[in-house]
C-alpha cells in the first residue's frame, strides 16, 4: 500500500488550528476502533472452535479470514483523519450547550 500524503491545510480548513483538528481526529479514530473491535468480537464468537486441547496451537481457517478481512479494512486513523479533512466530523467545547 503505498503511502499518500495529506495537505495539513485541508485538515485545518475545517477546525481553528492544526492542533485542535489532530485532537478531533485522535478521538475520533479511538471512536471507530472501539466500534470495530466490538463487531470483530460479535463476528469472532459466532466462529466456531474446536475443544481439543491438544490442539491448542492448530489454526482456525474460519478465524483467520475473518482476521484477514478485518486487516485490509482502512485503519481508524486514516479513516478518523479523512473525516476530519473532508469536514463529517462535527465538534465543540465541553463549555459550548
Amino acid at each position: 500500500m503505498a503511502i499518500q500524503p495529506l495537505s495539513l491545510k485541508q485538515i485545518k480548513e475545517n477546525a481553528s488550528n492544526l492542533y485542535e483538528a489532530v485532537i478531533v481526529a485522535a478521538r475520533r479514530a479511538r471512536r471507530i476502533n472501539d466500534d470495530l473491535k466490538l463487531e470483530f468480537n460479535a463476528l469472532l464468537s459466532t466462529v466456531t472452535n474446536s475443544n481439543d486441547d491438544q490442539y491448542e496451537d492448530k489454526e482456525n481457517p474460519e478465524q483467520l479470514k475473518l482476521s484477514l478481512e478485518f486487516d485490509k479494512r482502512e485503519k481508524p486513523h486514516i479513516q478518523a483523519i479523512k473525516e476530519v479533512r473532508d469536514g463529517k466530523v462535527k465538534f465543540r467545547y465541553k463549555s459550548e450547550k
